[in-house]
């Protein structure tokens, strides 16, 4: 299943480097965002590279889910395609 990195998480003044925030197409509410809390998520780079994560918990009520990478992602992986793991 495919999710698109929408931003990091961050606040008015700072800026979380390891969390971003992704949106899966078929989810549209938290109670649909809770069933993916807990799975693995991979970002892979034009050269194959991969930046694994975990999914932490959800952001907002509309289906935005919070993610937790063990590296920071570039800024080049804003709006491009997350991999969840099953």
């Amino acid at each position: 299943m495919d999710a698109t990195v929408l931003s990091p998480r961050r606040g008015r003044r700072t800026m979380k480097k390891r969390q971003y925030l992704i949106e899966i197409d078929t989810v549209k509410s938290k109670s649909d965002a809770c069933r993916y809390i807990g799975k693995k998520v991979v970002w892979r780079s034009e050269k194959n590279r991969e930046i694994y994560g975990k999914i932490t918990r959800w952001h907002g009520n509309k289906g935005v889910l919070r993610v937790r990478f063990k590296k920071g992602l570039p800024g080049q992986a804003i709006g491009t395609k997350v991999k969840i793991l099953v």
